[in-house]
Parts: C-alpha cells; structure tokens; sequence
C-alpha cells in the first residue's frame, strides 16, 4: 500500500486523537482538525477506563503515562443509599490478564497524554478549524474549512461526536436520543478509602456513584429524571448536586463537603444513538461517537470509539484498495459488537427509569463485559 495517501480527521476525541496516532505510525500523511481552539484539553472531570480501553491505549504507546496518571483497580461495590455495603464483586479484565480490570482518571489528563502522542506522531494539527464543505468523486474528497483553505484527500475520517456536522453532510440522518436520565459530575479530591468505584441504586437520584481517579482525586456523579438545561442556572449546579448527594451515606458526606464551586459540576444528559448499515458514504467514514452513543451506565462510551479508531487503522494500513467493501468491513466487524453494548447500556437505565426492582443488572452487566474480553 502506498504510504503517500492523505487522510483528514475531523476532531480531536480519543477516537480522531487515536486514529492519528495509529495512521501515522503507518506512514500515512495526516491532517487533524478540531473545532475548539484548546484542544478541549480541560473539559471534563473523569473518566472510567476499563480494560479494552486501556488495550487500545498500550497499543497507542500511552499506557506508561495512562497508568502513572490514573487510578487502577479491579472491582466494583454496590452499595445502599446509606452506605452500606451490600455486595463486591470482581471486575473483569477486558483487556486480558496483564492490565489492570479498571483505571479511573482525570479527563483532562488524559486527553493531553493523547495530544502530546498526536503532537509527537508528526501529524499536521490544526486548532479552530471546522469543514465548510466537502465533495466527494470516485478518487477522494475535496474540502473547505472555516478559515478559507483547502484540501484533496483520500480520505475523511469524521471523528466529530454526537452532534456530527459530517454525519449529516453525508447524508447520515441518525440523531442522537435522550435516554430520560441526566448526570451530575464533579471532581473532588480522594478519601484514602475510596479504592474503587461503589455505586448506590435508589434514593432520590437513581444512581450515585464515584470513581478513583488519582492518588488525590476522584470523580462523583449522580443520574436523576433529565430536566430542561434552560431552567437550571448555571450558577445553581453545586447546590444542585449538592442537594441530590447529601442524602446518600458512606464517602458521601465527605465528598458532598466539597461540591461548592458551580463551575467544576457539569451537568449532561444520558443520549443513545446507532447508525444502522454502513458508518461510511464514499470516501467518508464515521468513527466513535459520530457513528454510536450510549449512556454511561456500563462505562464503555470512550473505549468503544478507541476500539472504532483501532479497527478502522488495521484495515486502512492493511489493504491495498479503499472501498466499499473495505469500509462495509469495518461496520460489519464494528456493529457486532457495538450494538449489545449500547442496548445493553440503554436497558440498564431503562430499568432504573421503570423502578424494576427484580431487574438482572449484575447478570447483564457480567454478560457484556465477558464478551468485551475479545479482541474487537
């Protein structure tokens, strides 16, 4: 395969960041563009990194400073509202043996690890720049951005999230769907006995949960009924979750002493989405989550699109032609996978919403999981 191919990728998420990587590494010319002009390096408080996330992120070559940053660990607790313990049970190790089950870290440290392997790859990276347009022939994608340039490629990767422009542009009219649930999200620092992530069903939210993310920090979050955004002031979001956390026991109460600053809560919705038959029209290929979405609820969201980027590379770096066989492939290798993980994800809020008091979320939770353990 000729390595003079050009590819643009289009956002700088983990999956437009690891696709980058990898594509380079294989000696293909790359552009990356991202919409926010700092990299979206300090959005976010945590996040959950099980172990085929982590697979992918040794493969990028990032685990030394994955592992070093974060917070490993290897189970779960499942708690009473008032803090009582009432079941752990061990994770399992989807990446295979040799990494850890789970690492819990801050988001944006993880996303500068990535920006500094981007950077460090050669790539060509440009900051504050959208597509205008593009248009496709039989041989490549010609394009205009925002700021007046243009470009030829061979290929256009859309790694631009949930709200894709791409998606649509290519005629993709999937959109994503509330699920009913929003989350509550802070980072605050660790108490020397959180050393893994306990999640509380009942009370007045329908969740409430943390996660270790350093040796200092954790992140905590609570899911209730999705409100309007508009009819919550922005300058009431720790009050807010405040209100939600004080009811819950435990690590509770010290981690509620330190919701105080509206600023760092971030408040979201639970969305779902899965573009059905093909992620690609052309020369144009969707990746993470610009192709699927799902609510956090089995922690998979940033681990499927590293696993999109890694797959799609494979085949990219592998093949001496790109087609449509090629990219139907790739869906076809992706969605057998993708699709019970957000159904999955979907039924365990759904559960939550319809107050189901006998419903097999350990059981459903343990069947996915054990099916992630294979290579995607």
């Amino acid at each position: 395969m000729s390595t003079a191919r050009t590819v643009l990728v289009i956002g700088g998420g983990a999956a437009g960041n690891a696709v980058t990587i990898l594509l380079r590494r294989a000696g293909l010319s790359v552009d990356l563009i991202e919409a926010k002009d700092d990299w979206n390096a300090t959005a976010g408080s945590g996040i959950t990194l099980q172990g085929n996330a982590l697979r992918v992120l040794r493969e990028l070559g990032v685990w030394k400073e994955v592992s070093a940053s974060g917070f490993g660990f290897g189970s779960v607790g499942i708690t009473a509202p008032d803090g009582t313990v009432l079941h752990v049970a061990r994770d399992i190790r989807t990446g295979g043996d040799d990494l850890p089950a789970t690492v819990g870290m801050q988001r944006p440290r993880l996303q500068r690890i990535l920006i500094d392997a981007v950077r460090a790859s050669g790539a060509s990276v440009r900051l504050g720049i959208r597509v205008e347009h593009l248009e496709q022939d039989d041989t490549g994608v010609s394009v205009r951005f925002t700021d007046g340039t243009e470009g030829r490629y061979d290929l256009v990767i859309a790694a631009d999230g949930l709200g894709s422009t791409t998606r649509a542009a290519i005629g993709i009219t999937a959109k994503p769907e509330p699920t009913g649930m929003a989350i509550w999200r802070v980072a605050v620092p660790r108490s020397a006995g959180v050393t893994r992530t306990d999640l509380a069903y009942g009370g007045p939210a329908y969740i409430a949960g943390y996660c270790p993310t350093s040796d200092t920090t954790i992140y905590a979050y609570v899911v209730e009924a999705n409100r309007d955004r508009a009819s919550i002031p922005l300058e009431s979001y720790a009050d807010e979750m405040r209100g939600l956390a004080g009811a819950y026991g435990g690590f509770w109460p010290e981690i509620t002493e330190h919701i105080t600053d509206p600023a760092k809560v971030n408040y979201t919705w639970f969305d779902r989405m899965l573009v059905e038959g093909s992620w690609h029209r052309g020369r144009v290929v969707l990746v993470g989550d610009a192709a699927h979405c799902c609510p956090p609820t089995l922690a998979q969201g940033a681990a499927l699109s590293l696993e999109d980027a890694w797959v799609l590379s494979q085949l990219l770096t592998s093949a001496e032609v790109w087609d449509d066989a090629l990219f139907q492939a790739y869906y076809d290798r992706r969605i057998a996978r993708v699709r019970p993980v957000v159904e999955a994800s979907v039924q365990i809020g759904q559960w939550q919403l319809d107050g189901v008091r006998d419903a097999d979320v350990p059981g459903l939770m343990g069947r996915t999981m054990t099916m992630l353990r294979e290579l995607p």
